[in-house]
């Protein structure tokens, strides 16, 4: 898995630089903004979500350069979120994936734009690429659009600001995270396979698996907030619990939150199974998920 996993890694990672070189073309554009934008966005990300993508289109026969701008799309709004996600305003931290936090690095006004920038070039990689049919660019910018906004990763987000200091039960816990990071998870299965004739029979399935591995990744993150290091972990550990948010030991304890992510990851091998979809990489990454250290 991990050959095909760092494959996938690379060339996110090389088309991103592409669409932001290409992107900062325009002489006007302020130097900082394009550092800052480079800085935000090339660092050391596990790029999973473009490798769903990547995994899902493959499997089902559409060629990569099909599939390049959702990538770039996905990893470019999971970007941005962890940019203003980490400003004093929300959970104010220092260090993200093993360097200074992009407002940290530059400044808080930087830093809010930066986001702002990544959010909506985004939408400009899928509205501008000419591989894409317009059918299929309408269907995979709803997507976007909505795992993203308010009934989405936003709406998620404000859910768990609201919740600190509060004890959530599991099933707003649950609403909380098929939101914030579920959302995201699930549309980048569904992204991969818009392009094909299968998308509409094989919807519901990769709905539900997209359900489980982001509850289950979620799950490991607050295993690893308690059990991981932060220098293995690239963010402070303990950061939640310092925090006092809802967390799944926090209300299930750690040996039950262990084996409910197991569950969440048998599901999710089922859903796959379900889907028609076959792919040993997929198989090994919901396996993965539960393995990971950071």
């Amino acid at each position: 898995m991990q050959t095909q996993l760092t494959f996938y890694q690379q060339r996110t990672q090389t088309k991103l630089s592409e669409l932001l070189s290409k992107a900062m073309l325009e002489p006007a554009i302020p130097d900082k903004i394009k550092q800052a934008m480079r800085y935000a966005t090339l660092n050391n990300g596990k790029r999973l979500r473009p490798a769903l993508i990547y995994a899902v289109g493959q499997s089902l026969d559409i060629p990569l350069e099909q599939l390049d701008s959702s990538a770039c799309a996905i990893e470019l709004i999971h970007s941005y979120s962890l940019v203003h996600d980490d400003l004093p305003a929300m959970d104010d931290d220092d260090l993200r994936r093993g360097v200074p936090t992009c407002h940290i690095q530059f400044d808080e006004a930087t830093a809010i734009l930066v986001g702002d920038a990544q959010q909506t070039l985004a939408f400009k990689a899928l509205s501008d690429d000419a591989l894409t049919q317009p059918e299929h660019k309408v269907e995979l910018i709803r997507l976007l659009a909505d795992a993203s906004g308010i009934a989405g990763m936003i709406g998620g987000q404000m859910i768990d600001i609201q919740s600190e200091n509060l004890e959530l039960d599991l099933d707003s816990l649950k609403t909380m995270h098929l939101m914030k990071t579920g959302a995201l998870i699930r549309t980048s299965l569904l992204m991969g396979a818009v392009q094909s004739s299968r998308y509409t029979n094989i919807k519901p399935s990769l709905e539900q698996l997209g359900a489980c591995i982001g509850l289950a990744f979620q799950v490991q993150d607050d295993i690893l907030d308690i059990e991981g290091d932060t220098q293995t972990l690239g963010k402070p550990q303990g950061s939640d619990q310092e925090a006092n948010k809802s967390t799944y030991p926090r209300l299930l304890g750690l040996d039950k939150s262990k084996q409910y992510r197991d569950q969440l990851i048998q599901q999710a091998q089922s859903h796959l199974s379900e889907s028609g979809i076959k792919s040993l990489f997929l198989e090994n990454l919901i396996t993965y998920i539960a393995q990971r250290d950071h």
